[in-house]
């Protein structure tokens, strides 16, 4: 156990004191993926049940990105720990006033589509609190241990999240769901501006009161952009998945729901060991497993499209959902280790804003992508985009080192003037 990349992160004091909140609250958050929606129909009228249900589940994470864009000359020189209680905090309150208005019949679809969006506002920095954390309080080897512990938290809670949703909504409605995942948040908003005593995280040496943004410094550093880049355009090509996938198995399939509840089980049962692995990756070079991933995310995800026996396609899946955390965590490590310090909170911030955007905008493309292509064809372009973004990054450092050899050098002046 002690010789494990973990120990350091389960070791460590404040740490200690926070992975239970950040447990419990994952949980509530596993078990509200399925009550959001499931109360959005119960609200809205029966004609409109598809636009309503499709703007609380935007609400519920897409204001995060505003907040990242907005909210940063006002939130820019606050502790991480704070960053992340105001989050945890604006999550309970908003949350636990919808089952509070729905037990007294005042909450209408428009209310808590509402209700959700304001809930959401902080949650850009809210991961980075979280995360800034995590590269203050431990040294730089072992950043991607504890990024791989939040990860393994987040899926072993949408494996036991939507079963305990279900049994819930079955004994009090969806509402009753919600108002356990307002006391989760409540949980976690205690756990960071109280149990975390402001002394013990580090304040990262120089002058942190730049004025630069987390885009700003985004930009001046390739590596960022670059990896940026390649996030948002894998989650964007994930995205139509979300559309293409249950038509996928009651059109071309002609399965249950509980078809495509295995596809989802599948994916979250490989996300839990991918958690497990990722500590064991830090001696690997980054970049290059970084893009790997994307390779073989793709690779895996094209049997669902070209007509493999469901068995095959599901396993296939699964072993997708095991490279999704080492992905999340690894591009985490990567901001961590390459952002300057006094300014991670705003980077991540932005980081997060760019990946909350990526995956509605691609979800909205498949739309018509499954209107011209069929759901199949949606599936196989998305894998098989995934996979060539991939190859383009892992062959970028090769073509710019080959153009840098084919420019020739700037002229001397004596050159010049002869």
């Amino acid at each position: 156990m002690r010789s494990s990349p973990y120990w350091p992160v389960i070791r460590h004091t404040t740490l200690r004191r926070i992975l239970p909140g950040f447990a419990v609250s994952s949980l509530g958050d596993g078990m509200a993926v399925v009550a959001v929606g499931w109360l959005a129909i119960e609200l809205a009228p029966a004609a409109d049940r598809g636009v309503w249900v499709a703007l609380a589940a935007a609400a519920y994470t897409l204001p995060g990105a505003v907040g990242a864009l907005l909210l940063g000359r006002l939130l820019r020189r606050r502790g991480p720990a704070r960053l992340a209680g105001w989050d945890a905090a604006l999550r309970a309150g908003a949350l636990g006033a919808i089952p509070v208005l729905h037990a007294f019949g005042a909450l209408g679809i428009q209310g808590y589509v509402a209700l959700l969006a304001v809930s959401s506002v902080l949650h850009s920095w809210g991961q980075a609190g979280v995360y800034t954390l995590i590269a203050r309080l431990l040294p730089e080897r072992d950043h991607l241990a504890g990024n791989a512990v939040l990860s393994g938290v987040g899926s072993l809670a949408t494996v036991a999240g939507p079963p305990l949703a279900t049994l819930l909504i079955g004994f009090g409605g969806p509402a009753a769901v919600l108002a356990v995942d307002a006391t989760t948040f409540l949980v976690l908003a205690v756990t960071f501006l109280v149990a975390v005593d402001r002394d013990a995280v580090p304040e990262p040496e120089g002058d942190s009161a730049s004025r630069a943004t987390g885009f700003a410094v985004i930009r001046r550093i390739p590596a960022l952009s670059g990896l940026l880049a390649l996030s948002f355009v894998f989650f964007f090509l994930f995205g139509p998945v979300y559309v293409a996938l249950p038509l996928h198995v009651s059109d071309d399939l002609g399965a249950s729901a509980s078809v495509l509840a295995a596809y989802y089980s599948a994916f979250g049962i490989g996300a839990v060991p991918g958690s497990v692995l990722t500590g064991f990756l830090g001696r690997w070079r980054s970049w290059p497993t970084t893009v790997g991933i994307v390779i073989g995310f793709g690779a895996l995800m094209l049997p669902l499209g070209l007509g493999a026996p469901t068995a095959v396609s599901l396993v296939c899946f699964g072993a997708a959902g095991l490279l999704w955390p080492p992905y999340s965590s690894l591009s985490t490590a990567l901001f961590q280790r390459s952002a300057p310090s006094a300014l991670l909170p705003e980077v991540l911030a932005a980081s997060s804003a760019v990946r909350v955007l990526s995956v509605p905008l691609g979800t909205a493309l498949g739309g018509p992508l499954v209107a011209g292509l069929g759901a199949a064809g949606a599936l196989r372009l998305s894998g098989a985009g995934i996979a060539l973004v991939g190859l383009a990054a892992a062959a970028a450092p090769a073509l710019r080192a080959a153009r840098t050899r084919r420019e020739p050098a700037c002229p001397s002046r004596s050159d010049r003037e002869s």
